[in-house]
């Protein structure tokens, strides 16, 4: 089958360093080029894959991320050599899209299907724009939670996100900190992973990148106050190998999240590790996590220090399958090669 894969423009595939869907892309496509189909991906340059690489931009635009005329040049270039193809022996069979708005928008012109993934938590001016499209493309959710926030949008199929376990350190023997990993945001809780820390009397590292604004107005405010080198430490946007690193050792990852995250890769990233995962019962978390197997699931935060009192009923070994089994790129690609099937065939007809 020949499928073209757009990436957002933003940040190279597989990313360097924070890149939740590049990560998801990236391995998406591999898998699939290891089962011999002929793969097309659209992303930044930089990007590395054994799938053929077109991209606008030679460097990944981050400094431009959502900007209208960068996505914009990506997604012209996407359908310009969708058409260009179309009706030759290069036409592709179907576009698997893992963008925004723009491909969306031009779906209804396109003469192949596109699958589109929902990444994101709904807006209502995302919801208008799903409303005006959809019957003109395909719609895949990460989780039943992410579904949930548009039931009239006929999505699909869902399809969980994906880590290569393989990549990750296994470690039983678990080093005496805690861990909070992902962008530093009021929704995300490191101000509440923080307390729980404290209150439990264990050391926590805290890794992850500060966008400006809002951002970094909570982190001067509610996270660097807290941040003394010892039992509370800041180590910023981490590279892959520390990330991996810090995963494997920490004896469980914090995840005390305040809104409905559709998924939460790191979570996953953690079970790879063998790490158990505390988190709130928010979002997608019931759906990743199995209570009393990979980690715990409490109610309110509060609850936290209890549940790091129980760590040791938590077999890493189990964390560890769980995340073979459950979330690895094979599980993935099965999931959209059927999509696939059916869409082709359904225009076929």
């Amino acid at each position: 089958m020949r499928i073209a894969v757009v990436a957002p423009p933003w940040i190279s595939v597989p990313p360097a360093g924070y890149g939740g869907i590049e990560w998801v892309v990236s391995l998406l496509v591999e898998e699939l080029v290891r089962r011999a189909h002929d793969v097309t991906l659209f992303a930044s340059g930089g990007s590395q894959t054994k799938a053929e690489l077109i991209s606008v931009f030679d460097d990944p635009p981050t400094s431009r991320m959502h900007e209208n005329v960068a996505d914009a040049r990506h997604a012209a270039e996407v359908v310009r050599v969708i058409q260009e193809r179309a009706g030759t022996d290069r036409a592709f069979d179907v576009v698997h899209d893992h963008s925004a708005c723009i491909m969306l928008a031009a779906a209804p012109l396109l003469p192949v299907p596109l699958v589109h993934t929902l990444h994101g938590a709904f807006t209502e001016e995302m919801r208008n724009l799903y409303r005006q499209v959809a019957h003109a493309a395909t719609f895949v959710a990460i989780s039943e939670t992410q579904r949930a926030g548009m039931p009239e949008l006929p999505v699909r199929a869902i399809v969980p996100n994906s880590v290569d376990a393989d990549a990750f350190t296994f470690a039983k023997a678990k080093q005496d900190y805690l861990l909070c990993l992902g962008r530093v945001s009021r929704p995300k809780g490191q101000d509440v992973a923080i307390e729980v820390a404290q209150r439990a009397g264990m050391p926590l590292v805290l890794a992850g990148k500060v966008d400006p604004g809002d951002d970094t107005a909570y982190f001067d405010r509610e996270i660097l106050p807290y941040v003394d080198g010892q039992q509370i430490r800041f180590e910023g946007e981490v590279p892959d190998e520390r990330k991996r690193e810090l995963m494997a050792g920490a004896r469980a990852m914090l995840f005390p999240i305040r809104w409905p995250e559709p998924f939460g890769l790191v979570m996953v990233e953690a079970m790879a590790s063998g790490t158990p995962v505390i988190a709130t019962r928010q979002g997608a978390v019931p759906e990743v996590v199995r209570d009393g197997v990979t980690g715990f699931i409490v109610e309110k935060s509060e609850d936290m220090p209890a549940a790091l009192q129980r760590l040791d009923e938590i077999d890493p070994a189990a964390c560890r399958n769980e995340a073979e089994k459950r979330f690895s790129p094979a599980v993935m690609a099965d999931g959209y090669e059927r999509i696939y099937e059916a869409v082709v065939m359904r225009r076929g007809g």
